[in-house]
C-alpha cells in the first residue's frame, strides 16, 4: 500500500541523487558556465567571414577584444560578451554583422509545442534559444513544462514555484479581480454586480505585489533570461480549475499574455516558450501568447498520429475561447486567435533510415510548405548534449571529432536559419502595438 506520504519519501530520496548528478553534469561546479568560442567558431560559424578577415580587423584595432590566447598563439578563445562587442563594432564590407530587427516592434514569441512526450520541445527550445543569442539576439525562454528540463538544461534548478508560470497566472488572478471589483458595473441599472472574493490562501502568497522582472531568472549565457518551472508547479492544471471557479470571469488563457505585454518592446528580441506535453491551462496560456507556433514531431508513424490528434485538439480548444471575444480583456493580443505562421518539424531524423525518409514524405503531402525543409538529424553528438544537459553549442568540439560536432551543429544552424527567415517574416507582419 503507498500513499503520498509514500511518494513523498520516494521523491526526497530522488531529490538527494539529482543533487549529485548535476554537480557531475555541470561539473566542476554546480553552477553551469558558458565557455569560450575559438576564433575559428567566431569567424566562419558565428559572424559567417573569412579568418583572415577577422583577424585583420582584430590586428588593425588593438582596441578590439582579443580574447584569450592559448600558449601556442594558434588559436584565440572569446566569451559571448567579447564576439557581441565586436559585432556592434566591426562592419564587413559595410554590412553591419548586428543580426535583423523590425523597427518599432516587440519581440517576437514563438511557442515550441505538441502534446507528445519527447518530441524534442525542449531540445528544439534550448538549440533555437543559443543559437539566436550567438547570433546577437536577446532572448527570453518562458518554461512552461513542470517538467523542467530547459530550466535544468540552462543551469536553473533550485525554483519555488512562485516564481513559475503558475506565480503569473495567480498573479494575474489576483490584479483581473481586483480590477473587476474596482471597475463600474451595471452601469445600465445602476446596481452593483457582486464583487469577487479570493480566499487568503491565495492573496496572503504576496504575489500581487511581485514586479514583472521577479520572475525572470539570469542564466550562464549573458543574453538568454529564463521564465523558469519547477517539478512542484505540476499543480498549476488543478489549481487554475479552482481559480476560475473562484472567478468565472477571469480570462485565464491571456494570463501569460498580459504579463509578457508588460516587458518593454526592447527588453528582448525573440521570446521561446517550452510548452508541456498537454493541452491544459499552461499550454494553452503559450499558444495564446505566440506569435508563431513550432510544432515538432519525431519521424514515426505513433508520432504523426499523435500530432494530427494535437492539431485537432489545439483547434477545437482555440475554438471554444473565440467564445470569449469581446467578452473580456486579452491584453494586446485578440481572439479569434490568430498566429502570424506555422511550422512543422521533424527531429531526431535518421537520412539512412527508410521508415523516417517514408514518414518524412507523408509529412510533407500532408502539411506542404509548412514542414520545415531541414529536418534535425540524430547524430551522437546530439545524444551526448541530450545526455550532459547542454546544447551542441555549449559542447565544445575538442570534446569529439571535429567532424562529428559539426555534422550535429550544422544540422541545428540549417534549422535555426530557416526558423529565424520565417520568424523575421512574421516579426515584420506584426502590427505596431500589438
Amino acid at each position: 500500500m503507498f500513499t503520498h506520504e509514500d511518494l513523498a519519501q520516494l521523491q526526497a530520496q530522488s531529490l538527494k541523487m539529482q543533487g549529485w548528478i548535476r554537480q557531475q553534469t555541470f561539473s566542476p561546479g554546480a553552477d553551469k558556465a558558458l565557455r569560450r568560442f575559438s576564433s575559428w567558431e567566431v569567424a566562419e560559424l558565428i559572424f559567417r567571414v573569412n579568418q583572415s578577415t577577422l583577424r585583420g580587423r582584430l590586428a588593425t584595432d588593438p582596441s578590439l577584444p582579443q580574447g584569450l590566447v592559448e600558449e601556442d598563439g594558434r588559436q584565440r578563445w572569446y566569451t559571448l560578451e567579447e564576439i557581441n562587442e565586436m559585432r556592434r563594432r566591426i562592419k564587413v564590407n559595410r554590412r553591419s554583422l548586428m543580426p535583423a530587427r523590425p523597427a518599432g516592434k516587440r519581440a517576437l514569441r514563438a511557442a515550441i509545442a505538441n502534446f507528445k512526450g519527447g518530441a524534442g520541445k525542449s531540445t528544439v527550445a534550448l538549440h533555437f534559444a543559443h543559437a539566436a543569442a550567438l547570433d546577437g539576439y536577446r532572448v527570453l525562454c518562458v518554461d512552461f513544462d513542470p517538467q523542467a528540463t530547459l530550466s535544468h538544461s540552462m543551469g536553473l534548478t533550485d525554483v519555488a514555484e512562485d516564481y513559475t508560470v503558475w506565480g503569473i497566472m495567480a498573479r494575474d488572478l489576483i490584479h483581473e479581480t481586483n480590477r473587476m471589483n474596482a471597475s463600474a458595473r451595471g452601469a445600465e441599472s445602476g446596481a452593483a454586480l457582486p464583487r469577487r472574493t479570493l480566499p487568503s490562501s491565495i492573496t496572503d502568497l504576496g504575489l500581487d505585489g511581485l514586479r514583472v522582472s521577479d520572475f525572470i531568472k539570469p542564466t550562464c549565457w549573458p543574453t538568454i533570461d529564463l521564465i523558469p518551472s519547477c517539478a512542484n508547479a505540476a499543480f498549476v492544471e488543478f489549481a487554475s480549475a479552482q481559480y476560475r471557479h473562484l472567478n468565472p470571469e477571469w480570462s485565464f488563457f491571456a494570463a501569460v499574455s498580459r504579463y509578457l505585454d508588460a516587458l518593454p518592446d526592447d527588453a528582448y528580441d525573440l521570446i521561446l516558450f517550452d510548452c508541456p506535453p498537454a493541452i491544459g491551462y499552461q499550454s494553452m496560456n503559450a499558444v495564446f501568447a505566440a506569435d508563431m507556433l513550432y510544432i515538432p514531431s519525431g519521424p514515426g508513424y505513433w508520432e504523426y498520429d499523435s500530432t494530427t490528434s494535437f492539431v485537432g485538439q489545439l483547434a477545437e480548444a482555440l475554438e471554444d475561447l473565440s467564445a470569449f471575444s469581446g467578452a473580456v480583456p486579452t491584453g494586446t493580443m485578440k481572439l479569434p486567435k490568430v498566429f502570424q505562421d506555422v511550422r512543422f518539424l521533424l527531429t531526431r531524423y535518421e537520412p539512412g533510415n527508410e521508415l523516417h525518409r517514408a514518414m518524412r514524405s507523408a509529412f510533407g503531402k500532408v502539411f506542404g510548405d509548412r514542414l520545415a525543409e531541414h529536418p534535425i538529424e540524430m547524430t551522437r553528438a546530439v545524444e551526448q548534449s541530450g545526455r550532459f544537459l547542454s546544447s551542441i553549442y555549449e559542447t565544445d568540439y575538442r570534446d569529439m571529432t571535429r567532424e562529428t560536432w559539426r555534422r550535429a551543429r550544422a544540422s541545428f544552424d540549417q534549422a535555426y536559419d530557416e526558423f529565424k527567415t520565417h520568424a523575421l517574416a512574421a516579426w515584420d507582419n506584426l502590427e505596431d502595438g500589438q
